[in-house]
């Protein structure tokens, strides 16, 4: 296994596997995601043009089988700031841990935490003060949610990070059990980077 650094033209190159990984981990729950390659490119070609961009991705004979991306929180998106803005926190100071998508046979082996080391560390080194990432919200009965579902939660708390009361933004993408768009609630954990 061999987790590396992409920035900026090697990140480029990366976007048609990284595109293919992300539908296929979105799609189970809590995501539910019905996603396009072509959406998934365009998405994954703006995010690389973002300040500050990085993608860590975990690759075994050659083949990504995860990946953790990060930018400046204002340049990723700007529904992403809204939240913050709204409640007068400065999200010119925070870096946005974007998804995190591993080949369920390769987790349990320590790979998510390489994920937020690496992108932590690449924010410290360029002056942020915080890191966050949002996290869909769904219901706990879910028709979708499988018996033997495990919420992330515990994982992110050990890492440091805390749910933010009322930085919730809201995104939309069709469900796989849906025939049209629905709205999503996102919620946001931050931490501080000491």
């Amino acid at each position: 296994m061999r987790i590396s650094t992409l920035t900026r033209p090697d990140l480029e190159r990366a976007l048609p596997e990284l595109a293919r990984l992300r539908i296929e981990v979105f799609r189970a729950f809590p995501y539910l995601y019905d996603g396009s390659l072509d959406y998934e490119q365009s998405y994954l070609a703006s995010f690389a043009e973002a300040t500050d961009s990085i993608a860590v991705v975990a690759e075994e004979d050659g083949r990504i089988v995860g990946c953790a991306t990060g930018s400046a929180l204002e340049d990723h998106n700007a529904q992403f700031g809204e939240p913050f803005r709204a409640r007068g926190i400065d999200a010119g100071r925070i870096f946005y841990c974007g998804e995190s998508v591993l080949d369920p046979a390769y987790r349990g082996r320590g790979i998510g935490h390489a994920f937020f080391d690496a992108r932590e560390a690449y924010a410290r080194a360029r002056g942020y003060n915080s890191s966050a990432f949002c996290a869909v919200v769904r219901p706990d009965h879910h028709p979708l949610k499988p018996s033997d579902y495990s919420p992330l939660d515990p994982f992110w708390r050990k890492r440091g990070y805390r749910k933010a009361d009322g930085l919730i933004a809201t995104f939309h993408w069709k469900d796989i059990d849906q025939t049209e768009e629905t709205a999503h609630p996102m919620q946001f954990w931050i931490r501080k980077l000491d």
